[in-house]
Formats: C-alpha cells, structure tokens, sequence
C-alpha cells in the first residue's frame, strides 16, 4: 500500500501539464462539443417555455436569466469553434 501512494506522485509528475491545447479535435472531442451545444440548446428552449408560462413576474425573471446564460454559452461556444476553423484554414492555405 505504501508502494503504490509513493509511486503514483511520480506517475502524475511524468505526465506533465499542457500548457495549451493541441490544435487537434479529435473524434471524441468532436461528440463531446456537439453535446455541449445541445444541452446548452435544449435548456434555454426549455427556460423560454417554461418562462412563457411562469404567472410569478420573479420567478420568470429567474427563468429568463438562466435561458440567457444558456445562449450565451452556446454562443460562446459556437464563436470559439468558428475563430479555430478560421485559424485552421489559414494555417493550411
């Protein structure tokens, strides 16, 4: 047992920190962004339903405020995507 908690300070300092990310998707990355975008989709459709049919004016507000941390998310997300496929077609022309 004691092997193993002296052995594994080691394993994580040959790992090393990425200073940055590598300019690759990778097929799982691929899945895990378009998930993002899709939950972030389907919660700001569902706080507008919902806030369209929410009576209390501060629970709308509420609402309402979480669908457009939603967009933005989504926004943010999608606008990080279209500046590294610029990036990307600049690299290769």
């Amino acid at each position: 047992m004691q092997q193993q908690q002296q052995q594994q300070p080691s394993m994580n300092q040959q790992q090393g920190i990425m200073p940055q990310p590598p300019n690759v998707v990778t097929s799982k990355d691929h899945l895990y962004i378009t998930d993002m975008l899709s939950w972030n989709l389907l919660a700001m459709k569902k706080c507008h339903f919902y806030a369209g049919h929410c009576t209390d004016p501060e629970v709308k507000a509420v609402i309402d405020k979480a669908g457009q941390m939603h967009k933005q998310h989504y926004e943010r997300i999608l606008q990080h995507l279209q500046t590294q496929n610029q990036m990307t077609t600049q690299a290769l022309q």
